[in-house]
C-alpha cells in the first residue's frame, strides 16, 4: 500500500473517483465494480442528490462546448442519460438486478455559453421491469436549457464473481 492508499481505496479501488464526483459514501458498495464510469469524470459530472425519488448534478459548460461555443446538445444527452441510469439503478436497488438504457429523447430549449448546468431527474413510471424518468437541464439562474426523457429496463444479471485462483 502506497502513502496514497487507504483501506477504504483497496476495498473499493473507485472510491477517490467516486468522492471526486460527489457520490454518498453510503452508496460506494453499490457502485464498487464499476465506479462512477470514465465519462462522468470526462465531463466533469458532479453528484449533489442521490435518492430513487430525485437525481441532481452539476456540469460545466466549458470543455462540453461545440466549436460555436454553445454547450453541446450531446453533452445535454450525456448529463441525461447518466442521471436517468443512476436513478433507475438505485430503484433496481443492490444485488442482482441491472438497469439499462433502451429509449432516450431530447428536446432542447436554450443555449448555455457559460457556467454550470444543473440536471434534475424525477420519475415518471417506477415499475419492476421498466423506469421511465424526466431530466430538466437549467441554467444557474434556473432557466429551462433541456427536457429529456428517458425509460430504462430492468433485468436480472449476475454480478461478478471474485477469481477463484486468487483464493488458491
Amino acid at each position: 500500500m502506497t502513502h496514497r492508499e487507504t483501506d477504504s481505496d483497496t476495498a473499493n479501488p473507485y472510491r477517490q473517483q467516486l468522492l471526486k464526483a460527489g457520490v454518498p459514501e453510503a452508496m460506494h458498495d453499490m457502485l464498487r465494480h464499476h465506479g462512477v464510469g470514465d465519462l462522468v469524470e470526462k465531463m466533469e459530472i458532479t453528484f449533489l442528490e442521490l435518492t430513487r425519488d430525485r437525481v441532481v448534478a452539476t456540469m460545466p459548460v466549458r470543455g462540453n462546448t461545440q466549436v460555436t461555443g454553445l454547450l453541446h446538445g450531446g453533452a445535454h444527452v450525456v448529463l441525461a442519460e447518466t442521471l436517468g441510469s443512476f436513478a433507475a439503478g438505485i430503484h433496481a436497488g443492490l444485488g442482482s438486478r441491472q438497469a439499462l438504457g433502451i429509449e432516450i429523447g431530447a428536446s432542447h430549449h436554450r443555449a448555455a455559453t457559460e457556467g454550470l448546468v444543473v440536471g434534475t431527474c424525477t420519475p415518471i413510471h417506477l415499475g419492476r421491469t421498466l423506469t421511465t424518468h424526466e431530466i430538466v437541464m437549467t441554467d444557474e439562474q434556473g432557466r429551462r436549457l433541456s427536457t429529456v426523457r428517458m425509460t430504462n429496463m430492468i433485468k436480472d444479471t449476475k454480478l461478478p464473481q471474485p477469481d477463484k485462483r486468487s483464493s488458491e
